[in-house]
């Protein structure tokens, strides 16, 4: 069994059990969650799919930890101008484990 769900304004296909990195959420960590946007659930053969989203069903999830990705260099380089711009980013992420599709 598994479901799409949407968080973030991206889209993630989830199991049980499953561990994966969403865009921050305020929570704290061993707090629950449960993710109404769910656009899609599929168990075996039968189908369930929303118009945009699947009412009355939900997946839950915990959330094992706050942290950011390893940093992104950003580099901006004009040639022939001796123009050279250096950065870096680190985004923020939520990590949760999914516990039960509704």
């Amino acid at each position: 069994m598994y479901a799409v769900i949407e968080s973030g304004g991206k889209q993630y296909k989830v199991t049980e059990g499953q561990v994966l990195k969403l865009e921050k959420l305020p929570l704290d960590v061993e707090e629950s969650v449960s993710f109404d946007k769910v656009l899609m659930i599929a168990d075996g053969d039968k189908v369930e799919l929303g118009a945009p989203y699947v009412s009355g069903k939900a997946v839950t999830a915990i959330v094992v930890a706050q942290g950011r990705h390893k940093k992104i260099k950003v580099l901006k380089f004009r040639r022939r101008k001796h123009h050279m711009k250096q950065m870096g980013h680190r985004q923020y992420f939520t990590q949760v484990k999914i516990t039960a599709i509704q």
